[in-house]
């Protein structure tokens, strides 16, 4: 009796492992097609506000990073009644989840920090505080780009997926030196241009895997 309930309670452990396995992978099959969107996306909007920004002499055409969110948010609806309606919920995807959530979080309240106390440092002169801001902004750019690194190797953790482990190392570390390379000016945004390529290529090799 002993024995049966021994192995009743190993099968049950088994069909549970494999169910998490199961969801596990096909959440990592469905996450492809969206680092391929956010990645073409990043690519595409930080090239042409660099262009913008570089015509122009002027970074107030940062401001089109507000559209993103709006533009991949109508293309992920469109994506979803495509065939993506029955979502995998789960703890594993939870987790996930909650890694992004955080990373906004976090990506949030350090830019409102960073831009807040280059503009209200006391006895700064407008010269000053002008050159204080942009390089602000720039060191601003640098530690989102690692946040991002931090959240995407931590997503290949939960899932584990090694595509995304890597990218996520080469995302934040290839951002931080990117960063140092350039400076403060409009080449910062190689760095989202970097990030956006690495997503993509991370995509590519998600929907490989489980083509």
């Amino acid at each position: 009796m002993d024995q049966n309930k021994e192995m009743s309670a190993q099968e049950s452990l088994s069909l549970i492992t494999e169910t998490l396995n199961s969801n596990r992978k096909e959440i990592t099959r469905r996450s492809g097609r969206y680092y391929l969107l956010w990645g073409t996306l990043l690519t595409v909007l930080s090239l042409i506000i660099y262009f913008l920004w570089k015509q122009t002499d002027s970074a107030a055409w940062n401001c089109l990073w507000f559209a993103m969110p709006v533009i991949g948010w109508i293309v992920e609806r469109a994506l979803r009644h495509r065939g993506e309606q029955n979502n995998v919920q789960n703890d594993v995807s939870r987790i996930t989840g909650g890694i992004w959530v955080a990373f906004a979080i976090f990506a949030c309240t350090v830019a409102a920090f960073t831009l807040a106390y280059s503009y209200v440092s006391d006895g700064a002169l407008e010269l000053g505080r002008t050159i204080r801001a942009m390089v602000s902004v720039a060191s601003l750019t640098a530690e989102i780009v690692l946040l991002f690194g931090l959240a995407e190797s931590a997503c290949g953790v939960a899932l584990k997926n090694w595509a995304m482990k890597i990218a996520g190392f080469v995302t934040g570390i290839g951002g931080l030196a990117i960063y140092y390379i350039t400076g403060a000016n409009e080449e910062q945004l190689f760095i989202f241009t970097f990030a956006g390529l690495v997503l993509v290529a991370t995509g590519l090799i998600i929907k490989r895997q489980y083509k």
